[in-house]
């Protein structure tokens, strides 16, 4: 019987934080998924908001200055990747502006087909246990089939998960730092999209 090696796969993580929950999750899945053998992008989306909002919260300030030398997400990460994993805080249980801004510009590239068929996965964050986790990832989700994407949520298939759309966390308005159980849940999801992005891939290049 013949084995094949594994498919290597590209796996871009881009994400929006604006006060480090969500790029501590991010970084999670991105380890993660480098572990499982895909070559991997982890990339914010550029900030947008006006510097005296910024500058009314120390936890932002400290936050923009710590990831002030990481790449920026482009177009060219999408189009590069087999496998996208969006990050964003949830806004009024929506997807945050600045998440919501990069996701605009990729018209162009959905034209042409070039986001079609490729695995989308999601993640979030809030600042209370009914913040609009799941609302923020359904709206997210919504991009992913005007792509023509192949969506990958966690579903019940780990027992880490508690939200079946995506890893989740609840950070109590910053007093709740990231912990074992949501790290836990990013790892499974990420484990679950590379495994999926790489049977894809191995259909595609028989």
């Amino acid at each position: 019987m013949k084995y094949l090696e594994p498919v290597m796969v590209n796996v871009a993580v881009i994400y929006y934080s604006s006060t480090g929950t969500v790029a501590e999750i991010a970084g999670e899945l991105a380890e993660t998924a480098e572990k499982a053998g895909a070559e991997v992008r982890l990339r914010p989306v550029a900030e947008l908001a006006l510097r005296g909002a910024i500058e009314s919260n120390p936890a932002w300030v400290a936050h923009m200055a710590a990831t002030a030398g990481l790449t920026v997400a482009t177009a060219d990460d999408m189009v590069w990747a087999d496998a996208v994993i969006f990050g964003t805080p949830a806004r009024f249980g929506n997807v945050s502006s600045q998440l919501k801004q990069f996701i605009d510009t990729l018209g162009g590239l959905q034209a042409k087909g070039l986001l079609a068929d490729k695995v989308y996965s999601g993640f979030t964050s809030a600042t209370t246990a009914h913040g609009g986790h799941e609302a923020t990832l359904l709206a997210l989700y919504h991009s992913v089939h005007h792509f023509g994407g192949i969506l990958v949520t966690p579903g019940y298939t780990d027992q880490v998960h508690d939200n079946p759309y995506g890893t989740s966390h609840d950070d109590a308005f910053g007093a709740a730092p990231v912990g074992e159980p949501t790290r836990a849940a990013a790892r499974a999801q990420a484990r679950r999209v590379v495994r999926f992005a790489r049977a894809l891939e191995s259909v595609e290049r028989r």
